[in-house]
């Protein structure tokens, strides 16, 4: 294991903080991130426990590199034990910390994003920055935070606007995915990294996409995803849908394992049914993002799309999930009522 340096991502960090968050003199930053518990070391595979430790030792620095590039600021280093499982809630205690900053930067393994603790310090006015999943070398030269946000928030401003006019989707793919569902009364929202501007305001890092909340029970079809284009994915994976849930799920190996034994495809369970809801279409943004096998980056690749399935509560929808995961398509097709907007991952406007 080679832990983080610090010469390598400091330029990254205080760019992130200035630019991203918009830290000012005499703030508060609190710095999360979740460490392994007793049974994740376990049973979880050494090279997602590797993976996890390296994260938050990273954590660990950027906050070394905030004190130390903030001399004004009260700059706080947060680990926890990591929660049961995806979008399960942090403990009360991690809870109010992250309620009492000005600034909270979450290098977390498990995404904080879909959880009431985010929601509450987001509507307390806390500036967030939910990065689950962040790997070193993104705040590295030449990596998906080094880029110029403005042009993104431009782009993304301008795809918003076409999915808030639109009411009905068809996504599809070469290698199969062909996917409908309404929008009908959904605004398209914005990722764009800018997260310093106002309280409350917060989103992913690295940033770097538009989405919008399908219609609950509205999407029809076939989500197919390559190998390769999701986390320890070694064979495609198809999941089929009706009346906007999740129906049959096939392939995928031991990570389709994972999932089926999530959703419970075969039995009437009202927990699972919830992680069933189609939760999201995202358009990616960012043109330096490039790694399609971590869900972070990856969905905010220029040109891709992402279907999600699970939670939208905590981003404007009707279904309140233990889950969110997002599946991204290289090289999609997008039509909105009918107007062929992105082509085979390029976009046509």
């Amino acid at each position: 294991m080679r832990w983080p340096e610090k010469d390598a991502v400091r330029d990254g960090v205080m760019e992130m903080l200035k630019v991203n968050m918009g830290l000012r003199a005499g703030e508060s930053v609190l710095v999360v991130s979740d460490l392994p518990d007793v049974s994740a070391w376990q049973n979880q595979p050494l090279s997602r426990l590797e993976a996890m430790c390296t994260r938050v030792a990273l954590a660990r620095v950027v906050s070394d590199v905030a004190a130390a590039g903030f001399p004004d600021c009260e700059v706080a280093f947060l680990p926890f034990f990591a929660t049961s499982g995806r979008l399960a809630e942090p403990d009360a205690g991690v809870a109010e910390r992250l309620k009492a900053a000005d600034v909270v930067i979450g290098l977390t393994t498990y995404s904080l994003s879909h959880t009431d603790a985010r929601e509450a310090a987001t509507e307390a006015g806390v500036r967030l920055a939910s990065m689950p999943g962040f790997e070193t070398q993104m705040l590295e030269a030449g990596g998906p935070l080094a880029v110029d946000h403005t042009k993104i928030a431009a782009a993304c401003r301008v795809i918003a606007d076409r999915l808030t006019a639109a009411e009905h989707v068809h996504v599809r793919t070469d290698y199969g995915t062909d996917l409908t569902f309404s929008l009908a009364g959904r605004p398209g929202q914005v990722d764009d990294g800018l997260y310093g501007t106002a309280p409350g305001l917060w989103g992913n890092l690295p940033a770097g996409e538009t989405y919008a909340i399908p219609v609950e029970g509205t999407g029809e079809g076939r989500l197919v995803v390559p190998a390769g284009w999701y986390p320890e994915l070694d064979e495609e994976m198809v999941f089929r849908f009706e009346a906007g849930l999740v129906v049959a799920l096939s392939g995928g190996g031991t990570v389709g394992d994972e999932f089926r034994a999530q959703l419970k495809l075969e039995r009437d369970d009202p927990v699972a049914c919830r992680r069933r809801n189609l939760a999201e279409l995202g358009i990616g943004t960012n043109p330096n993002a490039r790694r399609p096998d971590n869900v972070l980056e990856a969905e905010k690749i220029k040109g891709t799309v992402h279907i999600a399935i699970g939670d939208n509560f905590h981003m404007g929808g009707t279904v309140e999930a233990d889950m969110h995961e997002d599946f991204v398509q290289p090289k999609p097709d997008l039509v909105l009522d009918g107007e062929m907007v992105i082509e085979k991952g390029e976009w046509r406007w």
